[in-house]
């Protein structure tokens, strides 16, 4: 058996939301979900993005979206997972 250690043992439980970092963190993850979903669902449509006006395809619409949906994982993971920093 391996004895707990102070670092371990006073971890601070602090939720989703509960400081500065989680917060921007989970905003961020939306954001780059419903970035996601507007490259998808402009690749189905074959339509350009607004304000930019690149054309997509079906094809580079699911990379948008995989790319973007990695993106929200991590900021995801991030946000539920990590210890403040300079904000505690």
């Amino acid at each position: 058996m391996v004895p707990m250690t102070s670092s371990t043992a006073s971890t601070s439980d602090r939720g989703l939301l509960e400081t500065r970092f989680s917060v921007g963190a989970a905003a961020l993850g939306a954001v780059a979900a419903l970035l996601g979903i507007v490259f998808a669902w402009t690749g189905y449509n074959d339509s350009a993005l607004p304000g930019i006006g690149m054309e997509l395809s079906i094809l580079t619409g699911l990379v948008g979206l995989l790319f973007a949906f990695g993106i929200a994982l991590v900021a995801f993971v991030a946000a539920l997972y990590m210890e403040p920093g300079f904000d505690e």
